[in-house]
């Protein structure tokens, strides 16, 4: 179950609401219902001496929680998750809960470790030619990794009716992808592909990219804008 307000605890998130790591957070926060105070870091400037003391690292998202930090967005949700059971991930002790764990653990894995490598590798593309191949080579790498692992959704991972560990962790990528492709940054035929070669991903994908809690704090507008401002300074280089 969610937390209740007599329950709640005192958390504070250190967020840029363009930074897809952030939105992890965002989306499991709203999930398990938890209040929560936010100061927004400026990703276009260095870090501050204070943002520095409270993660030296300096990356987004950071979390206070009753008095604690914790960093880095997967060990954030992770923790959220087991603090506060409810739909997004099985207690450990439950009845089934280590092979949904072990499931969960698989598919984010094998999108971010098989599939998210050629998604990035397509912001490099030099020319139409090269970012048709790289769309091409993302469709296959879905199909082939992904897609079979997402047979019984409904419309969400496992068959669940609500967002689980799985869409916690990739929905703003997912989501990114195609608004980068209906902006033209990533080649038309991403979505087309997708659609008729994936189609257990991309109904799962239509799912999750409409949900509430994962389009709260997109503004596509302007995160699309950034990414195009990214890849032309990196082009730059």
């Amino acid at each position: 179950m969610v937390s209740t307000p007599s329950s709640q605890p005192k958390i504070k998130l250190y967020t840029n609401h363009g930074c897809p790591w952030s939105h992890r957070a965002h989306i499991a926060l709203s999930e398990l219902n938890l209040p929560f105070e936010e100061e927004i870091i400026d990703l276009t400037v260095p870090r501050t001496p204070e943002y520095l003391n409270i993660n030296p690292r300096g990356v987004l998202p950071s979390l206070w929680y009753n008095g604690e930090i914790i960093i880095d967005s997967a060990i954030i949700v992770q923790f959220l998750a087991d603090a506060h059971p409810s739909h997004l991930l099985p207690t450990s002790n439950s009845e089934g809960a280590a092979l949904r764990r072990a499931r969960i653990n698989f598919f984010v894995d094998a999108y971010f470790t098989k599939v998210a490598p050629v998604y990035f590798k397509s912001f490099g593309a030099k020319s139409l030619d090269e970012a048709e191949t790289f769309a091409k080579d993302f469709v296959d790498a879905v199909s082939k990794e992904v897609e079979p692992l997402l047979a019984d959704a409904a419309p969400y991972f496992g068959g669940s009716d609500k967002l689980t560990l799985a869409e916690v962790l990739t929905a703003s990528f997912i989501i990114r992808l195609f608004s980068l492709t209906k902006y033209g940054v990533l080649h038309q035929s991403t979505v087309s592909a997708l659609s008729e070669r994936t189609p257990n991903f991309y109904t799962w994908a239509q799912a999750v990219i409409r949900h509430r809690s994962v389009t709260s704090i997109y503004d596509e507008s302007a995160i699309v804008q950034g990414i195009k401002d990214w890849i032309a300074k990196m082009t730059n280089k």
